[in-house]
């Protein structure tokens, strides 16, 4: 796990296995949690878009989304929909004093988030799977010719 500096941005990546304990709270694990606290505060906006896993956005980064958003037209259904998902399962919460971050109880029922889950750098947010069910979808939803020729078509 890492999070790098790429001129002026800063860039979570890796991952990290973690446990949620029997309150539902995530001990953010120390490389990302450091990294997070030293660039964007101890402050956290914890959601999901589908339910299957938890977004941990640090709340400088969600509020630049929010930015993003109110330039959207608020009739465009997109937005509605993206909005109406994104508070179902969101709290803005705070790392507390041994570095954890409390998972409310409607979305870690709906992600499965109890016992071993895994903890992914998203490049601006920590994404957190239960890990069967990361597996799972590791296979599948294989990485295909397609993601290949799409990335390409980015230079990656």
């Amino acid at each position: 796990m890492d999070f790098c500096g790429i001129g002026w941005e800063k860039v979570l990546r890796g991952n990290a296995p973690a446990t949620i304990d029997d309150k539902g709270r995530l001990k953010v694990p120390t490389g990302f949690r450091v990294a997070i606290q030293d660039a964007h505060g101890r402050e956290f906006f914890v959601t999901s878009l589908k339910g299957d896993s938890v977004r941990i956005y640090p709340m400088p980064v969600w509020l630049e989304l929010e930015a993003k958003l109110a330039h959207m037209p608020s009739t465009h259904p997109s937005r509605s929909r993206f909005l109406d998902r994104i508070n179902f399962f969101g709290q803005r919460t705070e790392l507390d004093p041994q570095g954890r971050v409390l998972i409310h109880p409607r979305l870690r029922e709906s992600a499965q988030m109890n016992g071993e889950v895994d903890v992914l750098g998203q490049h601006s947010y920590l994404e957190v799977w239960n890990h069967d069910r990361f597996l799972a979808r590791l296979h599948s939803d294989p990485f295909t010719d397609d993601d290949a020729r799409a990335l390409a078509e980015f230079g990656i």
